[in-house]
């Protein structure tokens, strides 16, 4: 039976290529892929992801090939991501501690969230975080995928997450307890050197962030504590790690690594990579 893949997106621009990576290695091995956004709107590549002339600020030189380019702007263009699951209609939002009823619509809540997940997971085998500048609008503190990923690691589930989508790894945590899932845990991530200093946009909206509002690589060391590690690997062309649940991957050049290595983890058990 073919593996079921749940891809999350954000509704302010994906990177071309940390779609294309993953997806055109599912693909291959025959997975069903299913797309998911935080309200069931369309998501949409980022626009320099689609040209191979953009020259990216940090790294001084373009990221993309004009054959990337062209797979990128097919898959964007096509049917495929038309008519995504949503988030929000998918899994319940917490209720506000002043709510009138407040013990009643937790409890609804706890009830409700444990039937979404457990739909949900019966469905996939694993959890893909696509990266890009949009996730940092809508998917790192989303409380819905949060709840989403805590599910698929309760469930000994993979969870592939890339570039600023991994900002959401760090941020789940259970609600009690409040210490992050990546704590103990090897990642790799955006590092600090490869941050934009200008430039920083979203689709749909006209907007230039100018940087980051936050540099990833300091959430991520934050959160895997002492007993875990951040991993940069500055000046390397690739960089993935895999500390199963998760595997992580930094940047454009590492998605179709990414996605082999969840196949790996899928089909042969694989537990730790690159560090």
């Amino acid at each position: 039976m073919s593996k079921r893949i749940l891809v999350v997106l954000s509704e302010y621009g994906y990177w071309g290529e940390e779609l294309v990576g993953p997806i055109e290695a599912f693909d291959a091995r025959g997975y069903r892929t299913t797309f998911m956004t935080p309200h069931g709107k369309r998501a949409q590549a980022l626009p320099p992801s689609l040209d191979s002339e953009y020259i990216d600020p940090p790294l001084g030189r373009a990221v993309t090939s004009r054959d990337m380019a062209r797979r990128a702007r097919a898959l964007d263009d096509s049917s495929r991501l038309d008519n995504p699951l949503s988030l929000a209609e998918m899994i319940p939002e917490r209720p506000y501690y002043s709510a009138l009823n407040h013990l009643r619509e937790l409890e609804s809540y706890h009830s409700n969230l444990a039937a979404a997940a457990q739909e949900l997971l019966g469905g996939f085998d694993a959890l893909v975080i696509v990266g890009g500048s949009g996730p940092i609008v809508d998917l790192a503190n989303n409380e819905r995928l949060h709840e989403l990923i805590l599910a698929f690691a309760r469930a000994d589930k993979p969870i592939l997450a890339e570039c600023y989508g991994v900002a959401a790894l760090a941020f789940a945590r259970d609600w009690d307890a409040r210490a992050s899932l990546l704590r103990g845990k090897h990642v790799t991530g955006h590092p600090k050197e490869y941050d934009y200093k200008d430039g920083t946009g979203f689709v749909g909206v006209d907007f230039n962030m100018g940087p980051p509002p936050y540099p990833l690589e300091y959430i991520l060391r934050d959160a895997t504590g002492p007993d875990g590690a951040f991993h940069g690997n500055v000046g390397k062309e690739v960089s993935v790690v895999v500390d199963f649940p998760f595997i992580t991957a930094r940047s454009t050049p590492d998605s179709v690594t990414a996605g082999e290595m969840l196949i790996e983890v899928l089909e042969n058990g694989l537990r730790r990579y690159g560090w």
